[in-house]
């Protein structure tokens, strides 16, 4: 009887074992996901509005010199650097555009992504920031998320 219940045990150990290598295997989770790009590769796809107002426009100009680096073009992230912004975690009702004016002014410990933390970033006046903020939410509109 005690042999059947040692197989059995066995049995079972075996089992969630298998489970747990063959889902960590599968790479299922964002973080394996991550790990297969390239380092710097886009992590989202964006589609883009037909047209910017004018103010997303200066916002355009203002992110691609000092925020693509890391969010990558047109806000899709870049992996191992920077997280996409088109996405629904920085949606208006989670993220308000104050968050974006703190972020630049103050900087961000890591809480969402595993990216690490944002430092404050400079050469950037208020205005700067607001038509960053519009560039990405003329982004995030257009790709369903408000």
């Amino acid at each position: 009887m005690n042999k059947n219940l040692a197989i059995m045990a066995a049995a079972a150990v075996a089992v969630v074992v298998a489970y747990y290598v063959y889902s960590s295997a599968s790479g299922n989770d964002a973080s394996t996901q991550r790990a297969v790009l390239e380092t710097g590769a886009l992590l989202a796809e964006v589609k883009l509005p037909p047209d910017l107002s004018e103010t997303a426009k200066i916002g355009k100009r203002a992110f691609d010199a000092v925020c693509a680096d890391c969010h990558g073009d047109n806000a899709a992230g870049r992996n191992g650097m920077g997280p996409p912004l088109v996405h629904k975690i920085y949606e208006p009702s989670h993220h308000g555009d104050a968050a974006f004016l703190l972020a630049v002014r103050n900087g961000v410990r890591a809480h969402h992504w595993d990216f690490g933390s944002m430092p404050p970033q400079q050469g950037l006046t208020n205005g700067d920031v607001k038509g960053i903020t519009q560039y990405v939410r003329e982004l995030q509109r257009v790709n369903g998320i408000e």
